[in-house]
Formats: C-alpha cells, sequence, structure tokens
C-alpha cells in the first residue's frame, strides 16, 4: 500500500481515538464576592521603634471586608504622617526615620476609611557603627555582585571576587578592604571608590548600573567607608532566623500581596529586611515577583510559595489561590488519601474528575504494578467482572506477580547506579538486580532494604549490595546520594558553600559525610587480576570529616541533628541508618512516599520528587505527612503503601479534564496522563505486534523491564529515554518527546521488521481466514487500548482493510498506526 494510504489510516485511528478537549473556565470566581469593605488596617508586623537613620519599615495595610477576605492595599492608600520631621513615607508603605521623634503614620482608602500606627525614631543624630556581615554584605546580594554569574562564582569576575551570595562575609571584607592593596577603597573621599563608581557605572561597569548616588545603598555604603570600613565587634548581633510576613494568605485570580521579611537577630531585636531580601517563587508560571517584595499570582489554581532569602537564612511565603467552583460532590472515599486529596480540592474549588472506567483502571494499574500492558483476555474478564471489590483484588494480583518485583527492581537498579561498565561488571549487577528483584518480591521492609545497601560489607560475589559502593566510590558520592535517593535533599551545593535554597551548610554537609569516612574498597580474592576494587570494609579508625574552608575535623550529625560521638570500632553507617529509620526523622519516610506517589500519579506532592526542602513546599502537607506516618506505621511496608496509593480513589480519577480542572497542574483533580518508558512501551510494542523480545546475550523473551542492567546495546530503549544508572536522581529518565522517537516508530527497520514478522499478530491475523475481521480488531484494541473499538473504528478500518489484496499488510499497517497513536504511547 502506498505511504499516503498507511497514514491515512494512522491519522484515522488517532482522530477517532481522540476524546474532546475542555475548555478552560472563563472567569473562575475564586474567592467568591468579597462584600463591601469593613475597615482597614496595619498588619502587626516589625519593629515599632527605627533605630539610626539605616532603619526602614515596610508597612502592609490590609482591607477587611463582610465575607471576612482579607485583600492587600498596600499599595492603594494614601500615606501621611503626623510628623514629617520624623518619619518619612512613601507611596509604597516604605517608611524611614529622619529625626528622634513619635509619630503616627495614616493610611486612607479612597471610601475614605483609615488606619494608624504609631512609631517612634530614635538615634537618628548619631554615626552608628555600620556593621559589615550585616548590612554592607546583604547590599551586594540584593544587587546581585555576588551572585554565581558574576563576582560569585568561583574564579571571579575581572579579577574581582566575592564569596557566592555572602556566605563567607570575613572573605568577602578581605577582598574588599586588603586585596590588591585596599585599591577598591578610597577612604579620603568614599564616593570615588571604585566600590561605588563601578556599581553606579560612572566608571564602565561589565554588570551595568546597580545603584546610584543617593540611593539608600550608595549611602550606607559611604557611610561604612566613612567609619573606616569596620568589620564589626563580636557582641554585634548575629541573625538567627528571618519571616515573611503574612506567612500565607488566600488570594484571587490575579491578586496582589506586599511581603515584609523580618529578620530576627540573637540579642531579640528585630529588623525589617524587605528590601533587601531577595525573592522567588517555586512555580514561575504561577507567580512573579518584584525586587521590592511585590508577589502577583497568576490565573492558575493551586497554592505557591515564594521563597525569600537574606544572609543565608531563607523564609517562605504560601499563596493560596483557589478557582472558588463548588464542589458539590466527590468520588467515594476509599481512605485517608481521598480524604486529604478531596479536602484540599474542596478546599480550592477545584472540582475531581470522576472515577475512569474499568478498561483504563486495568490499563492503568497493570503498567503501574507491573509494567506491562494487561492481555486481551485478563481485560475482557476484568471488565466482565460485577463484583464491587474487583479492582482491589486486581491490585492484589499484581502485586503478587513477577511483573511488581520485575518493574520496581527496574526503578530502583536505575537509581541505585547498577551499571555495567566493561563485561566483567555482570558478576556484580546481574547479583545486584537480583538482590533487588528477590527483596521487592518478599517485601522486605523498606528501612531493611536501605540497611543492607547502605551497611554493606564484603565482596560484592557474595553480598551483592556492596556493588552499589562500586559506583558511589568515595564518602562525597555515597553522602551525596544517600542524602538525594533516601532523604530527598540535594546537598551538593553545600559541598563548596552555604545551600542558597536550604539551610543546610559546609558544616551540615561533612558533618553528613563523615558518617562514609570509615568505608574502604579493596580487591576481593575473586577480583585478584583486575584493579576493579569489588570488596567493601570498616576502617578501624575514628569517623570524621574534614571542613576544607576551617581546615577543621567534623564528627558526624545527621542533617538538622546533634553530632554524634562514635567509637572507632563502630560501623557509623550503622548509625546513619538509625538516625534515618527513627519514626521521628522528618525526611526519611517522607522521601519514599513522595517518591511512590511521583510513580504513580506522575507529580510528587513535592516536585521535583528529590527536592523535599522548606523553599519547596508539598502541594499538599497534610497528605505528605499522613502517608510518612502511615508508612511508619505499618513497619515500611512497600506493598501496602503501593496498595494504599492504588486502591484511593484519588489514583482511580479519570484524566479526562473538565473546564474546572483543566487547568490544575498539582492537585490531583484528575490524573494526568503520562508517556510510557522506554521499557515499557518497548515491551508494549513486542506485546501488541506478538514478537519476542531478543536482547541477544539473554533468554529470548526477556522482556526490557527485565534486563538487570543497561549493559545491553538497544537503540529503541536509548532513543525512548532509558537512564545509564549515571545518577541517583529519576531526572536521569527523559520523558520528553523527540523527533528521533516519532521517526524511530514510523520508519525504523527495527519496528517494521516486528510488523512483519511471520509468527508476529499480523501474520496470524492474515492466517486466521475463518475469523471474523471484526473480532481480530477487537483483540488488537484490548492488547493495545485495554478496550473494545468504537462502532466508528470498525467501519474505517474494515473500510480500510477492504483496499489491501495483501491481507497481512492490511493488518500490519492497522498495528503500525494504533503503535503512533497518543493513546497507546500513554498511560492515562
Amino acid at each position: 500500500m502506498s505511504a499516503a494510504n498507511r497514514t491515512s489510516v494512522m491519522f484515522a485511528v488517532i482522530v477517532l481515538g481522540l476524546g474532546v478537549c475542555s475548555e478552560l473556565l472563563a472567569e473562575p470566581p475564586g474567592l467568591g464576592p468579597a462584600g463591601d469593605l469593613q475597615r482597614i488596617e496595619f498588619e502587626a508586623a516589625g519593629p515599632t521603634t527605627l533605630v539610626g537613620r539605616n532603619a526602614r519599615r515596610q508597612l502592609l495595610v490590609t482591607g477587611v471586608y463582610a465575607s471576612g477576605q482579607r485583600h492587600d492595599l498596600t499599595h492603594g492608600v494614601a500615606y501621611g504622617v503626623s510628623a514629617p520631621a520624623v518619619l518619612g513615607v512613601d507611596a509604597e508603605g516604605l517608611v524611614t526615620p529622619l529625626t528622634d521623634g513619635v509619630s503616627r503614620v495614616t493610611a486612607t482608602e479612597p471610601g475614605g476609611r483609615t488606619a494608624t500606627i504609631e512609631l517612634t525614631a530614635a538615634r537618628c543624630g548619631e554615626d552608628l557603627p555600620v556593621n559589615f556581615e550585616n548590612e554592607i554584605v546583604p547590599i551586594f546580594t540584593k544587587l546581585g555582585c555576588n551572585a554565581g554569574g558574576c563576582h560569585g562564582k568561583a574564579d571571579g569576575q575581572n579579577s574581582f571576587r566575592l564569596s557566592l551570595l555572602g556566605f563567607y562575609p570575613d572573605e568577602d571584607y578581605e577582598f574588599l578592604v586588603h586585596e590588591d592593596r585596599g585599591r577598591r577603597i578610597f577612604p579620603a573621599d568614599p564616593g570615588f571608590s571604585l566600590l561605588l563608581q563601578k556599581p553606579a557605572n560612572i566608571l564602565p561597569h561589565g554588570g551595568g548600573q546597580r545603584m546610584s548616588p543617593g540611593t539608600y545603598e550608595w549611602d550606607l555604603v559611604s557611610r561604612w567607608i566613612q567609619q573606616g570600613m569596620p568589620y564589626g565587634s563580636e557582641e554585634d548581633p548575629v541573625l538567627q532566623r528571618i519571616e515573611a510576613v503574612p506567612a500565607v494568605r488566600e488570594m484571587n485570580f490575579r491578586g496582589r500581596q506586599q511581603l515584609s521579611v523580618l529578620a530576627h537577630y540573637s540579642d531579640g531585636s528585630v529588623r525589617d529586611v524587605t528590601r533587601l531580601a531577595s525573592y522567588e517563587p517555586n512555580h514561575a508560571e504561577m507567580a512573579i515577583t518584584n525586587a521590592a517584595g511585590r508577589v502577583t499570582v497568576e490565573d492558575v489554581p493551586g497554592e505557591v510559595a515564594v521563597m525569600v532569602r537574606f544572609q543565608g537564612e531563607v523564609g517562605v511565603f504560601r499563596a493560596v489561590i483557589p478557582q472558588g467552583v463548588p464542589v458539590q460532590s466527590v468520588p467515594a472515599e476509599k481512605n485517608f488519601v481521598d480524604s486529604l486529596v478531596f479536602g484540599k480540592l474542596k478546599q480550592l474549588g477545584i472540582p475531581p474528575a470522576p472515577l475512569c472506567d474499568d478498561a483504563t483502571f486495568i490499563r492503568r494499574v497493570s503498567i503501574d504494578i507491573a509494567g506491562r500492558l494487561p492481555s486481551p483476555a485478563e481485560t475482557s474478564q476484568f471488565i466482565a467482572d460485577t463484583d464491587a471489590g474487583k479492582r482491589d483484588r486486581l491490585i492484589d494480583r499484581l502485586l503478587a506477580s513477577p511483573g511488581y518485583a520485575d518493574y520496581f527492581a527496574n526503578k530502583w537498579a536505575a537509581v541505585l547506579r547498577n551499571k555495567r561498565r566493561q563485561a566483567t561488571d555482570i558478576q556484580y549487577t546481574f547479583r545486584f538486580h537480583g538482590w533487588i528483584r528477590r527483596a521487592l518480591r518478599e517485601n522486605m521492609p523498606y528501612d531493611q532494604f536501605v540497611r543492607s545497601v547502605l551497611t554493606a560489607t564484603g565482596d560484592a560475589e557474595t553480598h551483592p549490595p556492596a556493588a552499589w559502593y562500586r559506583e558511589v566510590a568515595t564518602s562525597t558520592q555515597q553522602m551525596e546520594d544517600v542524602a538525594q535517593l533516601f532523604l530527598g535533599m540535594r546537598l551538593a551545593c553545600a559541598k563548596c558553600h552555604h545551600h542558597p535554597f536550604e539551610r543546610w551548610s559546609q558544616q551540615d554537609y561533612y558533618g553528613f559525610e563523615a558518617f562514609f569516612s570509615q568505608v574502604g574498597l579493596k580487591n576481593s580474592r575473586y577480583n585478584m587480576q583486575l584493579n576493579q576494587p569489588d570488596m567493601v570494609y570498616v576502617k578501624a579508625e575514628e569517623p570524621k570529616s574534614r571542613n576544607p574552608r576551617t581546615q577543621q575535623d567534623v564528627v558526624p550529625a545527621g542533617l538538622g541533628s546533634p553530632a554524634l560521638e562514635i567509637s572507632k570500632y563502630d560501623d557509623a553507617r550503622q548509625h546513619l541508618v538509625d538516625w534515618m529509620a527513627a519514626p521521628e526523622n522528618p525526611f526519611f519516610a517522607r522521601a519514599l512516599v513522595n517518591r511512590y506517589w511521583k510513580h504513580f500519579f506522575g507529580r510528587g506532592i513535592v516536585d521535583p520528587e528529590d527536592d523535599l526542602r522548606v523553599t519547596n513546599p508539598p502541594s499538599n502537607p497534610a497528605l505528605l505527612d499522613a502517608l510518612a506516618k502511615h508508612f511508619v506505621d505499618h513497619r515500611f511496608d512497600l506493598q501496602d503503601l503501593v496498595r494504599t496509593i492504588c486502591r484511593s480513589s484519588a489514583y482511580q480519577l479519570s484524566s479526562e479534564p473538565s473546564e474546572f480542572n483543566a487547568a490544575d497542574a498539582q492537585n490531583f483533580s484528575r490524573f494526568y496522563p503520562r508517556r510510557l518508558t522506554a521499557e515499557v512501551l518497548y515491551d508494549a510494542v513486542n506485546s501488541v505486534a506478538e514478537t519476542p523480545s531478543n536482547f541477544g546475550t539473554i533468554p529470548q523473551g526477556t522482556t526490557a523491564v527485565q534486563l538487570p542492567d543497561n549493559g545491553f546495546n538497544n537503540y529503541f530503549l536509548q532513543v525512548f529515554g532509558k537512564p545509564e544508572a549515571e545518577s541517583a536522581c529519576e531526572c536521569e529518565r527523559s520523558p520528553e518527546a523527540n523527533l528521533s522517537q516519532s521517526l524511530h516508530l514510523l520508519n525504523s527497520s527495527d519496528v517494521q521488521g516486528r510488523l512483519q514478522s511471520g509468527q508476529g499478530r499480523a501474520a496470524k491475523f492474515a492466517r486466521e481466514e475463518q475469523r471474523a475481521a471484526e473480532e481480530k480488531l477487537t483483540e488488537l484494541y484490548l492488547a493495545a487500548f485495554s478496550r473494545a473499538p468504537r462502532a466508528e473504528e470498525v467501519q474505517f478500518v474494515m473500510q480500510k482493510l477492504a483496499d489491501y489484496q495483501n491481507r497481512q499488510q492490511g493488518w500490519e499497517d492497522v498495528i503500525w498506526a494504533i503503535l503512533n497513536t497518543r493513546e497507546f504511547q500513554f498511560v492515562k
């Protein structure tokens, strides 16, 4: 048949298989009618006494409405002061002290309602010492001078270097004041200092203009230089934490909220640092921020977090953006998962989709648990079953099937770096994969699974989990992989500097690394001829690491936990797993349940799934906490966790969007369709074409999901994104579509050979002359889509098949068209 006719078959199959896409809700009600404005008030945030000329206070004015709603009016009121000589206030509500005294600030909204606050200015006439760390370094951070793309990068910029984001003020002081004989500062006339002339672009500056003469930043740096560039004294207060005010606010689509950021110091003082803090939303499509701390949300329902950073401390503002549609009915709640998911949807006014039909469910859950398509017989039997508990029983059957252990062993082997780099590695990779699969099949508790890997000792042949150490051979690699894979923490940034998005310091990094300082690797007696260490042993020495910046030893400490005293005769790794698996550990269980939630829903409650940090909060905190508690209470039972998730109505929702939930991308109001993974898609092609896989060095018929390592040269798997086990991050598996994938399914000799096989489904159909074509098409649709063809699909395919003189070629083209549909390539 001609290429044009073949393409027409594919086009028709695709179009006939598409559902109707829903349009977005035109104008959602959001929070609903606010009602009349009842009053305006100042938020009680920030110091009431402004000490010194450097002090500032960002006022927040909130309107309280008849409905109880609270909306930001900071930029919609007029400000006045009772004593203009004492305080100044601009149109954005920023207060600056002028002279000592007391003044009332009054905010007046257009309707005439007012609110008043009394503030005091003190010590304005004194030349208070400027603290370099607390006041000067934050200016460089705010202006971007010490960012990673400017002077904060490792080698600096144009012979001038600052520590990244000002994390090491003592180094910055040395660079500014003493390096190059102090040429960047001119104490005799501060305004002529390079430190001011360059960022003001008075002298040519590659970074452009960052400040102007007469601004707050210019004046403060000038005063610091006039005072003789003091660093500060040991008695000066130290920053303890920062606070974003308000911490959370419900907002309508396209609503705005001014933030105030308060810095709390060791002496109990509080300083407003709103204009010196940096702001960044965790979902750029949901909110934007400006340099002054004003947040504008977009027209996407859900929650967005804005990270606030100042001097190495981070805080979070959360904006809740309800859609506001009445949620009048939800599917029946099967367990606590549904209570928490549907409760969140009710809060946000996002009606969930109805439950999916049986055909969709059996395909979805078979792929997600066992990594395979259900057979036509399985699907027909399941759909015909009228028992109300059939979905629960199907989940149990899949968990008990070999496919569950195969599929999840494939998943874990990749992130545990079960990688074959050369032919001789097969003795390790096959054993390690077999051990992982056996642990999953026998439902080894997750804490024991992790302990077996992390505390592995001996040779990798006798003790397969020791193979993990062959790929992560240094304590740095071991620590970073453990943190990311088992705790959901990306700590690599803290190796060289304070983590820019978290509270973790270099001290935290090297304290965690110290748990692995006793690990040694050597060649086993089975491997004497090769320089490939495959035996793990524990050195008889006290566990410790060294902070390269301080040149001080650091003893083991869990993240956010006190340091441990561990004898040189103990294995520090055992203490690490004890800390990890403790019920009160805030990371271990949450990281695993979030990882599994991502597997089944296509998106983590925290997303990415291995980036659990305070500045990337969960979309449903109560759900994450409840799943983690359930997991701990059930003794880290992985199969129970899978069963709990898959039995929920939330997992069983339809993927068809409605006008009410089409915009939702984080609250699980419907099932989010996702592409089949490379291995599952490869096996699915073989299943539909009825051709066995052949990877050459292992038994024919071994599926791609069952492959023990990466050492099988298969172009299909490569082009569709099978990971090479190079990373502990699941992001190594690419879900993105590309042209090479499309061309491979459309034109490759690999796929065409399967379609044309004399033992394949097309050839079988051609030989079955007595069997009705409609019956064959039903079998094909059940094999590919787990559903029967619709009447219009049957009619069209029958018409096309009648044009073929060669019956096998006709069926080849129909199968080819099906393999190239979105419905086949996605789980929905």
